[in-house]
C-alpha cells in the first residue's frame, strides 16, 4: 500500500508488503512541475477550532443549562438526605463545613483546576482519559481490533505533537507488557463509564422528584402517588425533547439556571441575616473535627447524604466536548460556586433556628411570600439538572462505540458548528425506561438518594485513579507531585465511598444493577469483536491467493466496488466467498477498512492510507477517523471523491518516481510508465461515472462444543447484539440499491 504525503522535506511512502504489513521508506521530492501535478490531488488540511472571547462567554452561558444543572440543584435534596436526629447548632455547622470543603476540594480544586486539564483535545470523560493513555502508552490492544496502535500512527499530527516528552518508565513498560493489566485497566474504564450512565438515569429521577415534592409542603392533600405521577410525566417530556439537540436545549434552559442561582443566593443571604448572621463561621474546618468527635460512627454513616452536594461535578469533565475548558471554569468560579456556598450557608442558618425542618430543608427555608414562584423555578431547574448527565451519556456512548466497546447505535449530530453535540435515540429511550422504572419503583423514597450517592462517588474515585495515571505517563510528573493528588482526593473519595456502600441494601444496589447491565453489553461486544478479528486474521488471503483469485474471475464489471472489512492488514476471506458465488468483479475493487484512531480527530490530509495490492485495479484503503469525528457518508459523493483523489495522488507519485528512476537508463521506459499511468487514471475516471457498489461482509460466529460455558453465553449475547444493532457502514448512509451484504458462518 502506498500513501504519499509531504512531510519535513521528503515524500513519505507507506507500502503494503506481501504479508499485508506496513513498512515505510523515504524518497527525494520530485521537481516543481511534477510536484504541482501531485498537489492537484492533495486534500487540504483542516484547522483546529479556536474560540474567541465572545464565543467563550457565550459558551459559559450555555454551560449553565447543560453542565451545571445537576450540581446547581443539589441544595434541593442534600440537607434532607442527611438523616441526623435532633441536630444542635455545632452539628449543623459541622455539616455546613463538610459541604463547603467537599465542594471546594472536589468540585473547585480537583475538577475545575486539575481534572479538566486532562482532556483529550477538548474531549472529556473516562474514555477520553483512556484514549489519552493509549496514545502515549501502547495499552489499546484490549479495547478493540481497530484501536490497536500501528506504526503509521506516529506520523499522525496528534500522535507526534508531544513526541519525545513521554519518557520510558517502569510503569509504562509494565502496562505495555502485561495483557492482564491492560484488561484490568479497560474494565476499570468501562465500570466508570457504566457508573456515568447510571447517573444519567438517577439524576432526572432524584432532581425532579425533589422539586415536585415541594407541592406537599403547601398542599397537604396531595399524596405521594400523585407526586410520583407528576414527576413521571415531566421526565417523559424531558426525554422526548432531547432530539432537538444540546444547543437548543441549553439556550432554553440557561436563563432558568441563572434565575435559579441568583434567587437561591438572595434567599440564602436573607436567611443568614434573619436567622443566624454568624453562619459563615461554619466554614471553619474545626467544626468537622467536632462533628466526628461527637457523632463518631454515626457521622461516618451521615456522609452518604453529605456527598450529594457534589452530584453533577463529573459533568464538568464528561460534558467538556460540548464546550471548552475556559467556558466551564468561568461559569463555575463566577456564578455557580459562590451561589452554592451562599445557598447552603443560608439553609444552615435557617436550620440552626428550626432544626425540626431538616427533612424539608429547602422548601422550609423559603419565605412564604416567594414560595410558589420558587417552586416553579425549582421544578424547571430540576428539569435542567437532568440534562447534564443525559448529554454526558450521549458523549460517552459515542466514545465507547468508537473504541469498539459498545454496539453501534444511531448518533445524530445536532449542531453544524460543534461536532461534539450529539443525540442517540436508542440510548435516550433506554435511559428513559430505567429512569421511569426507578421513580415508579421506589415511589420517591430515600432509596433513590442512597443509590445516587453510590453512582456519584464511584465515578469520581475512578476518575482520580485514571488522572493519576495520566499525570505519571502523559504529563511525566514526578511521583512526589502525583502522590499528594492521589492521597488527598483518594482519601476524601475513599471515605465517602465507604459510607455510601453502607447504603447498598437500602437502594444503593441500583447503580450497580444498571452498571452490570451496561457492563455485560460492553464486555460481550468487545469480546465478540476480538474473537471475530482473530478468526478473520487467521484466514486472510495471501498475495499469491489474491493473484490466483483475480485471475479466476470470468468478467470485470464497469464501476467501483468497495469491499468493507474490519481487517486492517491483508485481504479478508470474504472476497473469496464473494467471487466464488458471484463469479465477477468490478474493474475497480477497493478493500475498505474504517478505523478509529485513539485521537479525537484525524486531519483530512492524514485520513486516507491507500495503496495497490498487486493485481490491476485492486486497491487498499484504510480510512482513519478520531473517536469524535463525523464518520463518512456516501451522500453527496464526498467520500468517494476523497478516496479516488487519494488513489490518483498515489498513482501519479508512484509513476513519477518510477519514470525519474528509469529515464537515465532507458528513455523509452519513461514513456511506457506515463502511458500506463494515463491508462490507470482513465480507468479510474470511467469507473467513477457508474454508481459505486458497497459490499458488506458479515461474519457470523458459532461456538463449538469445545468452548466453555462462559464463552458460549458471551458469544450468544454478542450474536444477539450483532443481529439487532447497526452495521459497521450504517453511518455511511449507503442507498439500499448500492449495498450488498455477503455473510459467512464460522464455527469457533
Amino acid at each position: 500500500m502506498d500513501h504519499s504525503a509531504e512531510e519535513g522535506g521528503v515524500l513519505e511512502t507507506i507500502r503494503v508488503q506481501e504479508d499485508g504489513q506496513c513498512s515505510s521508506n523515504q524518497v527525494p521530492k520530485s521537481s516543481s512541475d511534477e510536484k504541482s501535478i501531485a498537489d492537484a490531488y492533495l486534500i487540504q488540511p483542516t484547522k483546529a477550532k479556536i474560540f474567541g472571547t465572545c464565543e467563550t462567554i457565550l459558551l459559559a452561558y450555555q454551560t449553565l443549562g447543560v453542565v451545571y444543572g445537576d450540581l446547581g440543584t443539589s441544595p434541593l435534596y442534600t440537607y434532607s438526605s442527611i438523616a441526623i436526629e435532633n441536630p444542635e447548632e455545632k452539628d449543623l455547622l459541622g455539616i455546613l463545613s463538610m459541604i463547603f470543603w467537599t465542594l471546594t476540594m472536589i468540585a473547585l480544586v480537583k475538577y475545575v483546576f486539575i481534572v479538566i486539564r486532562a482532556d483529550d483535545h477538548g474531549e472529556g470523560g473516562t474514555f477520553a482519559l483512556y484514549s489519552l493513555l493509549c496514545r502515549y502508552v501502547n495499552v489499546g490492544q484490549m479495547a478493540g481490533s481497530q484501536f490497536k496502535r500501528l506504526e503509521s500512527d506516529s506520523r499522525l499530527r496528534y500522535f507526534s505533537e508531544n513526541h519525545g516528552k513521554n519518557l520510558k518508565s517502569k510503569t509504562k513498560q509494565l502496562l505495555e507488557n502485561s495483557p492482564i493489566l491492560q484488561r484490568v485497566l479497560l474494565i476499570f474504564v468501562v465500570i466508570g463509564t457504566c457508573m456515568v450512565l447510571g447517573d444519567g438515569a438517577l439524576t432526572p429521577a432524584i432532581s425532579v422528584l425533589s422539586a415536585v415534592q415541594g407541592i406537599q409542603s403547601k398542599g397537604g392533600n396531595l399524596n405521594q402517588d400523585a407526586v410520583v405521577g407528576i414527576s413521571a410525566v415531566i421526565l417523559l417530556l424531558l426525554f422526548l425533547v432531547q432530539r432537538f439537540g444540546t444547543g437548543k436545549v441549553s439556550f432554553m434552559f440557561s436563563p432558568v439556571m441563572i434565575i435559579w442561582f441568583i434567587t437561591n443566593a438572595l434567599i440564602g443571604i436573607y436567611n443568614i441575616i434573619k436567622h443566624y448572621p454568624a453562619a459563615f463561621k461554619g466554614l471553619n474546618p474545626y467544626y468537622i473535627v467536632y462533628f466526628f468527635q461527637k457523632q463518631q460512627k454515626g457521622g461516618w454513616v451521615l456522609l452518604g447524604g453529605v456527598v450529594l452536594c457534589i452530584t453533577g461535578a463529573e459533568a464538568m469533565f464528561a460534558d467538556l466536548g460540548d464546550f471548552n475548558k475556559r467556558s466551564i471554569q468561568i461559569a463555575f468560579t463566577a456564578l455557580v460556586y459562590p451561589a452554592l456556598i451562599i445557598t447552603y450557608t443560608g439553609q444552615a442558618a435557617y436550620l440552626i433556628k428550626n432544626p425540626a425542618d431538616m427533612k424539608n430543608a429547602f422548601y422550609a427555608s423559603i419565605p412564604n411570600e416567594v414560595y410558589w414562584p420558587m417552586f416553579i423555578i425549582a421544578t424547571l431547574s430540576a428539569i435542567v439538572a437532568s440534562q447534564a448527565l443525559i448529554s454526558a451519556s450521549f458523549s460517552i456512548i459515542k466514545q465507547s462505540v468508537a473504541l469498539g466497546c459498545f454496539p453501534r447505535v444511531k448518533m445524530v449530530h445536532t449542531s453544524k458548528k460543534n461536532e461534539g453535540r450529539i443525540y442517540s435515540p436508542e440510548v435516550n429511550y433506554v435511559l428513559m425506561v430505567i429512569c421511569l422504572a426507578i421513580v415508579v419503583g421506589f415511589k420517591g423514597g430515600p432509596e433513590i438518594g442512597n443509590a445516587y450517592g453510590v453512582a456519584v462517588i464511584g465515578v469520581m474515585f475512578i476518575t482520580t485513579c485514571l488522572v493519576s495515571l495520566v499525570m505519571l505517563l502523559v504529563w511525566n510528573m514526578h511521583f512526589l507531585f502525583i502522590l499528594p493528588f492521589l492521597i488527598i482526593f483518594g482519601f476524601i473519595e475513599g471515605v465517602y465511598l465507604s459510607a455510601v456502600l453502607n447504603k447498598v441494601p437500602q437502594g444503593g444496589w441500583v447503580p450497580f444493577a444498571v452498571s452490570i447491565f451496561f457492563l455485560i453489553i460492553m464486555y460481550s461486544w468487545n469480546y465478540g469483536r476480538q474473537i471475530k478479528y482473530e478468526h478473520l486474521t487467521q484466514r486472510k488471503l495471501s498475495t499469491e491467493d489474491l493473484h490466483m483469485l483475480i485471475a479466476s474471475v470470468r468478467s470485470r464489471t464497469p464501476g467501483v466496488c468497495f469491499l468493507c472489512s474490519d481487517l486492517i492488514y491483508g485481504v479478508p476471506p470474504i472476497l473469496r466467498h464473494y467471487v466464488k458465488n458471484v463469479g465477477s468483479l468490478h474493474e475497480i475493487l477497493i478493500i475498505l477498512t474504517i478505523r478509529i484512531v485513539p485521537v479525537t480527530t484525524v486531519l483530512l490530509e492524514e485520513r486516507f492510507l491507500v495503496g495497490k495490492l498487486g493485481p490491476k485495479g485492486v486497491y487498499r484503503c484504510l480510512a482513519q477517523y478520531g473517536y469524535n469525528d463525523v464518520t463518512p457518508s456516501v451522500e453527496g459523493e464526498d467520500f468517494l471523491t476523497q478516496v479516488t483523489k487519494s488513489i490518483k495522488y498515489l498513482i501519479i507519485n508512484e509513476e513519477l518516481k518510477d519514470s525519474i528512476n528509469d529515464h537515465p537508463r532507458n528513455p523509452m521506459a519513461r514513456d511506457k510508465n506515463l502511458e500506463a499511468e494515463f491508462e490507470e487514471l482513465q480507468q479510474l475516471e470511467l469507473a467513477n461515472r457508474v454508481e459505486a457498489v458497497y459490499v458488506l461482509g458479515k461474519t457470523i460466529l458459532r461456538t463449538g462444543i469445545m468452548r466453555g460455558f462462559f464463552s458460549v453465553i458471551i458469544m450468544d449475547i454478542y450474536r444477539f447484539l450483532q443481529n439487532n444493532c447497526r452495521s459497521s457502514i450504517s453511518t455511511m448512509k449507503v442507498p439500499p440499491d448500492q449495498l450488498l451484504q455477503v455473510g459467512m458462518v464460522y464455527e469457533i
